[in-house]
């Protein structure tokens, strides 16, 4: 082994463990790789940023724009009231629901394909009376399965039909995926819709017309007319249970108590901190006469001032409160929200959400947005600590109260997802199918080989954005950037692993060590690896590391690269197994109630059906 051998050997194998360890995001990890890389000669300096202007790279970023730009326009809800049966049982609805979501994955983002379903999906459980998580849970697998289809499907994909180019057989086109893809996609849509929703676990009993996210963590006061001042902590217990609530917390001035003493006398200011079913917090509060601690008026010192100390605008002289109002405070009063306007609105955060590791503290969200944070599921764990202080995390949902305006422009800055009935967006009439045709352009451009993906997709994106179909204040918040910087970042590094023999070298250590030299045994292998590590962090950093390796194994044997290329690209897709393979797992996990452990239930059976049936089809094709 070589000097260059051993460093890029070295450097693989930490950018491998820190995205295993999750501490630092992925294109942090990229990034670090890449600037080694750089340091150590193995990339030159000229050539770092290439990765920025690849092809690949640019056309993923198109089309998360396009798919951005079906989902604000409509084209989904359409496509779901006319495809989805409307009153069908659990196994052909749940069929449809997972075909729909494999069929857009194959032509925009697989995460936006998920994040428009999700409502559909929610309802559908609430009408068959299944737990949300039954629905969920195939719905993202069938839109990760959807994604291998086509060439747009999913970023490793991309990746893939780049590392192809490099070999001199030039990029794979865009339905060159489809033989192996659709097979593979169709076999685990059957599965999981005919047999694998059974055996997803059910975290949560269907006993309510609503979704269910899992239990709240509120904060509720004891005012002095509240019936449970001056009550003891036990009789106080007893009357909350009538409404599904326990009581897990108490906070009196700055103490936070986690398990009060059922003796301990309540009293006037008491925060409890109460777990409950998101339908029962109103029957919590009401039979106590308690409030949402959001609810409370601030103290003067933190209602008169800012943030920042300074003092707020609207805050006047204590003389000039009997003053009748000018005008421009009749019109503030009128602008005011009724009460009729005020939403309660389920949000899911998203993964490399911008509210990440925040608080309600952080973001000034009472004072900057005009919303209250009213309580926090996170697969049913509890908190120590106070609720407007507690540190966002994907997956959390929160229930939050505030105007329709300002809950939507929230949800759209921080990286939320609405679960309730989309009112939201309002896309204008002929919009959809100005959308879909554009797009339908776009892909047959590419399809044909009229024009290549990037430029295909960027004249896309371009009409989109001139004929106002994503606003161009939306256009760069519609590209999931720490994708495009890993990308961008892995490409050089993955070049560095091939020029300098390591590929060679691992791919030989493969092939004559578990492979034996057999090219079925060695495609089996890399497929069962690439999947592997795809279940542990992102999949176009599998595919980036992995491509070099089975050109090399396919050189080595002599074999043709194309079906080693595919089954990296098949692996790469795969990630069942955990929440944190995949944005789309991890999307779930608050929704559906799920543990780290629940996801092999479904994932190690539907893994074993993609080999069993992409290797023969693989080896035909």
């Amino acid at each position: 082994m070589t000097h260059d051998q051993m460093i890029i050997v070295a450097v693989l194998a930490a950018t491998i463990a820190l995205f295993l360890w999750g501490h630092w995001r992925h294109d942090m990890v990229a990034m670090a790789a890449l600037l080694v890389c750089v340091l150590a000669g193995l990339v030159p300096g000229s050539a770092a940023f290439a990765g920025f202007g690849h092809p690949a790279v640019i056309t993923v970023a198109g089309v998360l724009v396009l798919g951005y730009g079906l989902q604000v326009t409509g084209v989904v809800d359409l496509l779901a009231k006319r495809v989805l049966p409307a009153s069908a049982g659990p196994t052909a609805g749940i069929l449809a629901l997972v075909g729909l979501a494999a069929l857009l994955s194959g032509f925009m983002n697989n995460v936006g394909a998920l994040a428009l379903l999700m409502p559909v999906a929610i309802q559908m459980a609430a009408r068959l009376n299944l737990p949300p998580g039954k629905v969920l849970m195939p719905v993202a697998f069938g839109s990760i399965l959807g994604g291998m289809t086509t060439l747009i499907g999913t970023p490793s994909n991309l990746i893939v039909s780049g590392f192809r180019a490099t070999t001199g057989s030039g990029s794979f086109a865009m339905f060159d995926f489809a033989p192996v893809g659709v097979a593979v996609a169709l076999a685990g849509l059957v599965f999981v819709g005919l047999l694998g929703w059974r055996i997803v676990p059910a975290r949560k009993q269907p006993d309510s017309g609503s979704f269910e996210s899992g239990t709240y963590l509120s904060e509720v006061r004891i005012t002095a007319d509240s019936k449970a001042a001056n009550q003891r902590l036990r009789e106080v217990e007893q009357m909350l249970d009538e409404a599904d609530a326990q009581i897990v917390g108490l906070v009196r001035g700055e103490v936070r108590i986690p398990a009060p003493n059922p003796g301990r006398v309540l009293r006037e200011d008491d925060i409890l901190v109460i777990e409950v079913e998101p339908e029962s917090l109103s029957s919590a509060l009401s039979s106590l006469g308690l409030k949402l601690e959001e609810d409370v008026p601030a103290a003067p010192d933190e209602s008169e001032a800012d943030e920042s100390g300074g003092a707020r605008p609207d805050a006047g002289d204590p003389e000039e409160s009997d003053k009748p109002p000018d005008k421009k405070q009749q019109k503030d009063e009128k602008e005011r929200p009724k009460a009729d306007d005020i939403l309660i609105q389920e949000l899911v955060v998203m993964p490399n959400a911008p509210l990440l590791n925040r608080s309600a503290t952080d973001i000034q969200l009472r004072n900057r947005y005009g919303i209250n944070l009213l309580a926090i599921s996170r697969q049913g764990r509890r908190s120590l600590k106070r609720l407007k202080s507690t540190l966002i995390r994907p997956g959390d949902v929160l229930l939050m109260r505030g105007p329709p305006e300002a809950l939507s422009g929230f949800a759209a800055e921080f990286g939320c997802l609405p679960l309730a009935a989309r009112d939201i967006r309002v896309p204008k009439k002929g919009e959809a199918f100005t959308a879909a045709l554009i797009m339908a352009i776009a892909v047959g451009g590419a399809a044909f080989g009229l024009l290549p993906a990037a430029i295909s997709f960027t004249a896309g994106v371009l009409v989109f954005v001139a004929l106002g179909l994503v606003p161009l204040r939306s256009l760069y918040t519609a590209v999931d950037w720490p994708v495009i910087v890993l990308l961008a970042a892995m490409l050089p590094v993955a070049g560095a692993v091939a020029t300098s023999g390591t590929a060679d070298l691992i791919a030989r250590a493969l092939l004559d060590h578990v492979a034996h030299g057999h090219a079925i045994a060695g495609l089996v292998l890399l497929l069962i690896v690439t999947m592997f590590l795809s279940d542990l962090m992102n999949n176009a950093a599998t595919a980036a590391v992995m491509c070099p390796i089975a050109i090399s194994s396919a050189h080595q044997l002599g074999v043709n690269a194309d079906a080693f290329l595919m089954a990296i690209a098949v692996g790469a897709s795969c990630a069942f197994l955990t929440p944190i393979g995949h944005q789309n797992n991890t999307l779930i996990l608050g929704p559906g109630g799920f543990k780290f452990g629940d996801y092999w239930r479904l994932g190690l059976p539907l893994e074993i059906v993609v080999v069993a049936v992409s290797v023969p089809v693989l080896l035909w094709v």
